[in-house]
């Protein structure tokens, strides 16, 4: 299976140390770094994802770096705090159209709303591949009317679904993920087993990675969804940004 993903991507660093004190001149911790690990994130963790499943993978993102910094409390797992830098010099994507969509089985756009994608440049990859995940951060609108399926949260989707009240196109098309309740579906729920949450960062780039490698190999969207939803439980129940092995 080869897949196409296209998005906004960044560096995902996580910066693991100890607060055992306060700052004696300022009501903040004392936070001493003991190790650092960074990964691929956004659209580069679905590109990873696919990967580790299985998948031959071909991404088109920015070249400029978006890094994303956390630092974490190792023995709680806390975040202290989180600090994003780069995204003020995103590029636009540019020749899209010199690409050959015909050589994929699928292709992903893993859009996170950093300027990378514009409404237009998702409107026009949909119309040139019959089998479009979308993800997106954008409120939704027509231009997402071609994409054969979209996956949004449901923060995301109470954010916009003001905007689909009038519309019939997307019922067939929205997926939406509902926490630790599972992913919701054509009014169906599909639930996730209880499992201890220690890191929900990169947790939809699995699924949606999950959703796109199934749905590849047997062409049934619930199917695809309950595979999601193993993919999205097996990296939250480890620390950081991680990818998933083939299942």
């Amino acid at each position: 299976m080869k897949v196409l993903v296209i998005g906004d991507s960044c560096k995902d660093v996580h910066v693991y140390g100890e607060c055992e004190r306060m700052c004696p001149d300022a009501p903040v911790p004392v936070f001493i770094p003991k190790g650092t690990r960074a990964n691929r994130g956004m659209a580069g963790n679905v590109y990873e994802n696919l990967i580790s499943l299985g998948a031959t993978c071909v991404i088109v993102t920015n070249q400029n770096e978006i890094t994303k910094t956390r630092y974490v409390e190792q023995k709680t797992n806390h975040m202290i705090v989180r600090i994003d830098s780069g995204e003020e010099r995103i590029e636009k994507a540019n020749n899209l159209h010199l690409i050959d969509f015909d050589e994929y089985h699928a292709v992903v756009i893993s859009d996170y709303n950093k300027g990378f994608l514009s409404e237009g440049d998702i409107a026009y990859i949909a119309t040139q591949h019959k089998t479009v995940f979308l993800d997106t951060k954008k409120l939704l609108g027509d231009w997402a009317r071609n994409v054969k399926f979209i996956k949004i949260n449901e923060v995301e989707y109470n954010n916009t679904k003001h905007l689909l009240e009038d519309k019939n196109w997307f019922k067939e098309k929205l997926i939406i993920t509902i926490g630790s309740r599972g992913c919701l579906y054509r009014d169906k729920i599909f639930p996730v087993k209880k499992v201890e949450i220690k890191d929900l960062s990169g947790a939809g780039d699995s699924f949606l990675a999950g959703l796109v490698f199934n749905y590849g190999k047997n062409g049934n969207i619930n199917d695809s969804i309950v595979f999601a939803n193993i993919c999205a439980t097996t990296v939250v129940q480890q620390k950081g940004v991680n990818t998933i092995n083939e299942i």
